[in-house]
């Protein structure tokens, strides 16, 4: 791969700056002849934080931005921003008047700086490598270049490794904050919409967690209907479960396994919510994400829902209530070794022998506190179960 150090005013670099509101990127700069973000670039998402208004502050101090990187192609001759596109975006909705900055604590847009500071800026030095080669190239080195700053996380990566009409297409969808579906999938799905984190649960969803794969498979596919049929399926399948419960534990659940898996099946939804409100509201739920699968599932795995046990000072306090109990009598402080024929029945279990359990199982409505906990001897407690 070729490189090339050339210099750049920043004024040359936002002639013709265009900033697309509706898409959340810069477009174009150098009076059309670079492209701010290809397609292989990830969403601009310096303006959150506020490192859109470090750049210029910087400018202003007369501090060096670092290094960038544009990429010339070989068809057209083009300029693309290689590594470089927040700072660059950061500038030009700067200079076209996207945001403010603080100047003397009085907040100051570009035209309402003093000709001096609006020159300082517009007349900072950039470096700019040029870079010229093959497109697995420019990919391996655009990688490279992004382990450094806020680096790119696993779905950007693959979207640069895999960029092309898909992409490009899928991006309008799940990676486009003015999405008017965005609130209501927000209900269902956790993670940045600009870091593409809708995006690749979607990918996850369609793919069945092969994602690398799919997008290979469908890089130059400029039809996106699959995803959007099988992510539609999903939420629609959620929202119809699950109508009227409003939890925040939903976005932390596999939607798209819980789709595979159960959709087929009829549930009675009244039963179904009644039940997800119920351990919504249970204390002992210390896993509310597992409370879906647990219903779905016909309620037959409570590991799933990481019941909350009995404290340490509980277990303590029941054991030496039961201790004191037995002792008297002459058994065990085992009560269901107390009923037995062998010679456990008269046996005195210490402390770290036994175990606490729920004399009435939590699965069939018993509570985790001291009025609804027994000691028993290991034997006998991993023996009950549930029952």
């Amino acid at each position: 791969m070729k490189t090339t150090l050339k210099q750049y005013k920043v004024r040359d670099i936002v002639k013709g700056f265009v900033y697309n509101v509706a898409e959340g990127k810069g477009l174009f700069g150098l009076g059309g002849k670079l492209t701010i973000q290809p397609e292989y670039q990830r969403n601009y998402i310096y303006a959150e934080g506020g490192r859109d208004k470090d750049c210029i502050y910087s400018l202003l101090k007369k501090y060096p931005l670092g290094l960038i990187y544009f990429n010339k192609r070989s068809d057209n001759g083009q300029l693309e921003v290689l590594d470089g596109q927040q700072r660059i975006t950061s500038i030009g909705r700067f200079v076209t008047g996207k945001f403010a900055i603080k100047i003397n604590n009085h907040e100051v847009s570009f035209t309402g700086l003093e000709p001096d500071l609006k020159d300082r800026i517009m007349d900072s030095t950039l470096l700019v490598y040029i870079c010229e080669g093959k497109e697995s190239e420019i990919k391996e080195w655009f990688k490279t270049i992004n382990i450094v700053g806020i680096p790119l996380n696993s779905q950007e990566l693959l979207n640069s490794v895999y960029s092309g009409p898909f992409v490009t297409k899928a991006k309008e969808v799940y990676s486009n904050s003015q999405n008017a579906y965005i609130q209501m999938w927000s209900h269902y799905l956790s993670g940045n919409v600009k870091r593409q984190d809708y995006l690749k649960t979607a990918l996850k969803w369609v793919s069945h967690d092969h994602i690398d794969e799919y997008m290979s498979k469908h890089r130059l596919d400029t039809d996106i209907s699959e995803l959007k049929t099988y992510f539609d399926s999903v939420i629609d399948w959620v929202t119809g479960m699950f109508p009227n419960i409003d939890d925040s534990s939903m976005k932390n659940v596999d939607w798209g396994a819980l789709y595979e898996k159960y959709h087929s099946q009829s549930y009675d939804i009244d039963l179904i919510q009644q039940e997800v409100q119920r351990l919504l509201n249970d204390s002992a739920v210390e896993s509310p994400k597992g409370i879906y699968e647990y219903v779905l599932g016909g309620k037959k795995d409570p590991q799933l829902l990481d019941i909350r046990i009995f404290s340490k000072a509980v277990k303590q306090k029941v054991y030496k209530k039961q201790t004191a109990e037995a002792k008297a009598k002459g058994i065990s402080n085992c009560p269901l070794c107390a009923v037995g024929n062998n010679s456990n029945r008269t046996r005195i279990y210490k402390l770290k022998e036994m175990e606490a359990d729920h004399v009435t199982a939590w699965a069939n409505g018993g509570s985790t506190d001291i009025s609804n906990c027994q000691m028993l001897c290991k034997t006998h407690n991993r023996a009950k179960g549930n029952r």
